[in-house]
């Protein structure tokens, strides 16, 4: 599936990483488009300038060999301030700019940034054109990430979209849920059908999209012109070439060898101890193997051993000695099968019990390192 263009970037197919604060970082990114994914966008990157140098900031804008079109988040309230950001990021690399207003994080929209913009339309629509304009000089397309509405009575994403289009944007991104929800509940997505009847321009849907099947299902739901897929990224990445490869061929990639996932994984965590050094690298990247070991035979007990490790090197040691002896009784990946109603969704709170669903032998086989 083709991606859309966007200025002069035609991106290499219709399947983007979801911007997520604390997860994709450059190697995350980086990460996915080796498997599979056409675009990703940059980690939000604050509009306060007093910030900037931090070191926060400064991790989230290294794009250091960073495979383009370079896409770069940005969140405020202030239009000036916002048109600044954008020249800033720019200036250091991004090639295109997309403006958050879907983040329902509180300690975003109580400054009335990400998606509480979309309660203040003439505000909102203000920073649009004052980011558009800072763009439009340096031949960089700015893009829209936003929610269906601030809450069920209130869903002007449609409204919001058209006056985006009208400013200049190139493509609008729609989660198909309300700030109100968060991230609970199920996506709707005939919000984001009548947002991609309604513009011109590129529409993305986001929200659920946590498998090939569902991937196509919102696809012929939605007409939309690509999809954009966050928490189920998370310790699945290649899910992008699952996606891909159902929706030229209808069929159903195997899951990746033992083998396979071992070394991306290793590869991943190395990029990501490099970007983070080791102190903060062994811990942040706790959640990442969390995330990888989660729907696996013995993932839980494996997570709660390895959160106990204090060196990057324990942590590779541990993992690779894990995935071999997983590799001994398995050749593929074997996930568990979540019990009828479960939530399927990478992001979800709840831990699965995965013990329960294997025998005393498998337990013992793959027990983690102390």
């Amino acid at each position: 599936m083709p991606g859309p263009q966007l200025g002069s970037h035609r991106l290499a197919n219709a399947l983007f990483v979801a911007p997520m604060a604390g997860v994709t970082d450059r190697p995350f990114r980086q990460l996915c488009r080796r498997m599979g994914a056409g675009y990703a966008v940059s980690e939000m990157v604050t509009s306060r300038k007093d910030l900037w140098n931090s070191l926060k900031t400064s991790r989230r804008a290294n794009h250091e060999g960073e495979q383009g079109p370079i896409a770069v988040q940005i969140a405020g309230t202030d239009a000036p301030m916002m048109a600044e950001a954008a020249a800033y990021n720019i200036a250091r690399g991004a090639q295109i700019i997309d403006i958050n207003m879907g983040c329902p994080a509180k300690k975003v929209c109580s400054k009335w940034a990400g998606s509480a913009l979309m309660q203040d339309e003439p505000l909102a629509l203000q920073i649009v054109s004052a980011v558009v304009e800072a763009a439009a000089p340096h031949g960089v397309p700015v893009t829209l990430k936003m929610r269906t509405g601030w809450c069920e009575s209130e869903k002007n994403a449609v409204k919001l979209a058209l006056g985006a289009q009208a400013a200049g944007v190139a493509m609008v991104t729609v989660h198909g849920r309300t700030r109100e929800q968060g991230y609970k509940g199920q996506a709707e997505y005939d919000t984001i059908r009548a947002v991609k009847a309604a513009l011109q321009i590129p529409v993305v849907a986001n929200g659920d999209i946590d498998s090939p099947e569902k991937a196509r299902e919102v696809l012929a739901h939605t007409g939309a012109d690509a999809i954009m897929i966050g928490r189920a990224a998370q310790g699945r990445p290649w899910i992008f070439r699952e996606i891909a490869h159902y929706l030229s061929t209808g069929q159903t990639l195997p899951a990746p060898t033992v083998v396979e996932a071992s070394d991306w994984l290793v590869e991943h965590l190395q990029e990501h101890y490099t970007l983070y050094g080791s102190l903060t690298g062994m811990r942040t990247a706790r959640k990442h193997i969390g995330w990888a070991v989660r729907d696996l035979p013995g993932g839980e007990e494996f997570r709660q051993a390895m959160n106990l490790l204090e060196s990057c090197e324990a942590q590779i040691s541990a993992l690779r000695q894990w995935f071999a002896r997983m590799a001994g009784d398995y050749e593929r990946l074997p996930y568990l099968a979540k019990p009828q109603g479960e939530p399927t969704m990478a992001g979800s709170d709840a831990d699965d019990e995965h013990a329960m669903t294997m025998n005393a032998n498998q337990q013992k086989e793959l027990r983690p390192l102390a």
